[in-house]
């Protein structure tokens, strides 16, 4: 399978490229950057062959089957759209768009055109997060009754840019981190978060769009959900912790792109250590969406879980601004 990379992003160069090469069969044959300066200078860095400036380019070119879009939000609807109509398997970054109805209509547009279309939500495949939902489904936790996310980090600088200062891109640390939490908590409960409140503001690094926020959501079976998201925080740490009726688990450092920090299982009686594989995690993702492309199984994370993460995020941003509880809104899919 050859690949088009949709955006020279640092995510690509840092993660993604080598996860696609990893794959046997595996070769990216282009890369799309709006400078071609920049992204000939990107190519040549990556040893790609080609590095074009219009999306046509990738579109229209038979020999590409899938794409990875890591551009900012607000051009993913429309080059994940272009893509498929031009039959390609699409990896899209978080967040799929800037609205539910253009994420669905992604969702439907690939459906159509018999394409694979997956949501890069990296944590589902990391270790840490597999045990964690495992000792969850087995019933080890007994019936959930909360979940906490400490997810507050400090933006690094060569990421910040168009994060922390310009809404009409999609920035802001609720599309930017939300979402990733948005998925773990469905991806550990299977279930959608039904309302949320919440509280957002500027604490030091965001102009013009919010840098942090804290939020409460309801779930279907009664459990609660607190989350804490931040660009401005050096020294928090991340960490998630789930709480149920016969134990709790206690995750530290698990939240960022290396989650491999420790994982405690404690109940009346003692405290264990929690064993997971250290696997690469964008390796395990670009694997199942190999496999996906293939006929076998699906995505890590397919385009409804996207969308869901999503509305998730819309709406702690829409009760942040009202100030008031918002129903979250998936759009019907």
């Amino acid at each position: 399978m050859q690949w088009g990379l949709i955006g020279a992003s640092t995510i690509a160069s840092e993660h993604v490229i080598a996860a696609i090469r990893t794959q046997e069969g595996n070769s990216i044959k282009s890369v799309l950057s709006s400078n071609a300066q920049r992204g000939a200078d990107y190519a040549a860095r990556h040893s790609i062959p080609a590095s074009v400036t219009d999306l046509n380019a990738i579109v229209d070119d038979a020999d590409i089957d899938a794409v990875y879009i890591s551009t900012t939000n607000e051009k993913h609807f429309e080059q994940a759209m272009a893509s498929i109509a031009g039959g390609k398997h699409v990896l899209c970054e978080k967040p799929l768009a800037m609205t539910v109805s253009e994420a669905i209509k992604m969702v439907h547009a690939s459906e159509e055109a018999g394409v694979v279309f997956a949501t890069n939500h990296h944590l589902r495949n990391a270790g840490s997060h597999l045990a964690i939902r495992d000792l969850i489904q087995s019933g080890r936790l007994g019936k959930i009754l909360s979940v906490r996310i400490f997810h507050a980090v400090h933006l690094p600088t060569h990421l910040q840019g168009w994060r922390i200062n310009d809404a009409a891109a999609g920035g802001g640390v609720i599309p930017d981190i939300v979402v990733h939490d948005a998925d773990t908590v469905r991806f550990y409960l299977g279930e959608d978060p039904v309302d949320v409140v919440a509280k957002a503001g500027i604490s030091g690094m965001g102009q013009g769009v919010e840098d942090s926020v804290m939020s409460v959501w309801s779930m279907p079976s009664g459990a609660m959900v607190q989350t804490h998201e931040s660009f401005t925080h050096p020294f928090a740490g991340t960490g998630i912790e789930v709480h149920g009726t016969e134990a709790s688990v206690i995750a530290r450092n698990v939240m960022t792109q290396q989650p491999v920090g420790e994982i405690l299982l404690v109940d009346g009686s003692e405290r264990e250590d929690v064993e997971y594989s250290d696997h690469g995690l964008y390796d395990r993702s670009l694997s199942l969406f190999t496999k996906a492309v293939a006929g076998d199984g699906r995505p890590a994370a397919d385009g409804v879980d996207g969308v869901k993460s999503l509305a998730v995020a819309l709406a702690v941003r829409q009760a942040a601004v009202q100030g008031q509880a918002v129903r979250v809104d998936y759009g019907g899919i």
